[in-house]
C-alpha cells in the first residue's frame, strides 16, 4: 500500500512523535552516573555508568573511558554541587579536577600534586570548600616506599570554579600538610594512613592509618577551622584501633563513625562526643578481609569483604549493628556505593572480577536482591566507586 504526502507527512509527524516520547522516557530512567577509576591502563581510566531508575541496572555511557591524567587512580570525591570530581592518581602524585557534563561525560579542567607522594584518600566537606587529601608518604627527605615515613593530610581550598588552591598552612615544620605522628615529637614511627571522612556537619575530620611492622591501627580525629586547617583532638594522640583499619563512614547526623578493620574481621562503630573525639560503641564481626562501607538511610551499613566476595548487612540502632544478611559479589570487591540518588540500590566494583555487582534493597528490612544484567563488565581492575543524581540535587 502506498502513501500519499499528505498520509506520509502524518506518518512521518506520528513516528517524530513516538521516537521523542522514547527519548524523553529514557532521559528519565537515567536518574545517576556512578564514575568508577580502573588502573590496568597507563594511563589509568575512568569509567562512567549510568543508573536505571526502574532496574537499577548500569549501562557504560557511549563515550567511555575518559583518562584519569595519571596512573593507578585509586580515591575519588565530588563536590556537592555535583559538578566537579576529583580523582588521585597514586602513581603520578597528582590530584586531578574534572568538571561532570550534564550527560556524565568527564571533562579535565585542572591537576596539582600533592605535598607527599602517593596519595591514598580523598574527601570534600558538605560545603565544598576544602578537599583533604591523605598521602601515604609525607614529604621529608630521603623518604621513599623502601625508606619509608610517616603518612601526612593536606588540606586545599576549593575555588569557585571548581580548582583547587594552595595547600593550607600548618606552621614552619611542616608548612603545608599535617604529618600523622603518634605523638607531636615522633617523626620516625612508620604509619600508613589508608582513609579519610569528613562528618556531614564540617566539624571534624577523620583518619584511619596502621604501623606495617606491628600491625597496630590508630584513627587520627582533627577539629577543622573555617580557614582549613586542623588541630588534632584526644591531646594531640590518635586512638589505639584494631590492625589494620582501611574504611571509614559516618551518619548524616554526624552521630556514628563506622570503621572497618581488613585483618581482624571486624567493623567498629564510634559515637562522635561533643568534643569531636569518637568512642567506641560496639565491635561487630564482618567476612574475610573487609575493605569498605557504604550507610542508607543512616539504618543499614552495608561491608564488602574482598577475600571472601560478600556483602554484609547491618541493621543500626544508636551506633550498634546486628547482621541480617550475607551476599554473593563477583571476585574482590574492593569499593561499595549507594546509588547517587539514594533510590535504594547498592553497587560494589570487583577488582580481580573487574566488573560491578548490583543489588536492590528492600527498603523495609534492608535486605539485599541481585539488580537486573549484574556483574556489569568493567574494562579492568576497577578501584573505588562514586556518583552524582542525574538533573539536580537529591531530596
Amino acid at each position: 500500500m502506498k502513501f500519499g504526502k499528505v498520509g506520509q507527512v502524518v506518518l512521518v509527524t506520528a513516528i517524530a512523535l513516538v521516537v521523542a516520547t522514547l527519548f524523553t522516557a529514557c532521559g528519565t530512567l537515567t536518574v545517576g552516573f556512578m564514575f568508577v577509576p580502573t588502573t590496568k591502563q597507563t594511563p589509568g581510566q575512568m569509567e562512567v555508568y549510568e543508573v536505571n531508575s526502574e532496574s537499577g541496572s548500569l549501562r557504560r555511557i557511549p563515550t567511555s573511558p575518559f583518562p584519569s591524567g595519571g596512573r593507578n587512580p585509586l580515591a575519588e570525591a565530588v563536590s556537592p554541587n555535583y559538578q566537579n570530581l576529583y580523582v588521585a592518581n597514586e602513581d603520578d602524585n597528582n590530584i586531578v579536577q574534572f568538571g561532570i557534563g550534564s550527560d556524565g561525560k568527564l571533562y579535565p579542567q585542572s591537576t596539582v600534586n600533592t605535598p607527599g607522594t602517593y596519595p591514598a584518600a580523598l574527601a570534600v566537606n558538605a560545603a565544598g570548600t576544602f578537599l583533604y587529601v591523605v598521602d601515604i608518604l609525607q614529604p621529608v627527605a630521603g623518604c621513599s616506599l623502601a625508606n619509608a615515613c610517616p603518612g601526612d593530610i593536606a588540606v586545599y581550598p576549593i575555588n569557585s570554579d571548581g580548582s583547587l588552591g594552595t595547600p593550607v598552612a600548618n606552621n614552619s615544620t611542616y608548612s603545608d600538610y599535617w604529618p600523622l605522628l603518634l605523638s607531636s615529637s615522633n617523626t620516625t614511627t612508620v604509619l600508613t594512613p589508608t582513609a579519610i571522612n569528613v562528618l556531614a556537619n564540617g566539624n571534624d575530620v577523620y583518619v584511619t592509618a596502621y604501623n606495617p611492622s606491628t600491625s597496630a591501627g590508630y584513627l587520627f580525629a582533627f577539629s577543622t577551622s573555617s580557614t582549613g586547617a586542623l588541630t588534632e583532638l584526644n591531646n594531640g594522640a590518635p586512638l589505639s584501633i584494631g590492625a589494620e583499619p582501611v574504611a571509614l563512614a559516618s551518619d548524616s547526623a554526624s552521630q556514628y563513625l563506622y570503621l572497618v578493620d581488613e585483618i581482624d574481621n571486624q567493623v567498629d562503630s564510634f559515637s562522635i562526643q561533643s568534643s569531636g573525639v569518637p568512642s567506641l560503641v560496639a565491635t561487630t564481626a564482618t567476612g574475610d578481609e573487609p575493605s569498605s562501607l557504604a550507610l542508607f538511610n543512616d539504618e543499614y551499613l552495608y561491608v564488602a569483604n574482598s577475600l571472601d566476595s560478600t556483602v554484609y548487612g547491618y541493621s543500626i540502632s544508636s551506633g550498634a549493628l546486628t547482621k541480617f544478611g550475607t551476599y554473593t559479589t563477583s571476585t574482590n570487591p574492593v569499593a561499595i556505593a549507594v546509588d547517587p540518588r539514594n533510590i535504594g540500590y547498592l553497587y560494589t566494583v570487583n577488582f580481580l572480577g573487574s566488573s560491578l555487582s548490583g543489588f536492590k534493597i528492600d527498603q523495609t528490612n534492608g535486605s539485599l536482591i541481585n539488580t537486573q544484567d549484574s556483574p556489569y563488565v568493567s574494562s579492568a581492575q576497577p578501584t573505588a566507586i562514586t556518583g552524582i543524581p542525574h538533573g539536580g540535587s537529591v531530596k
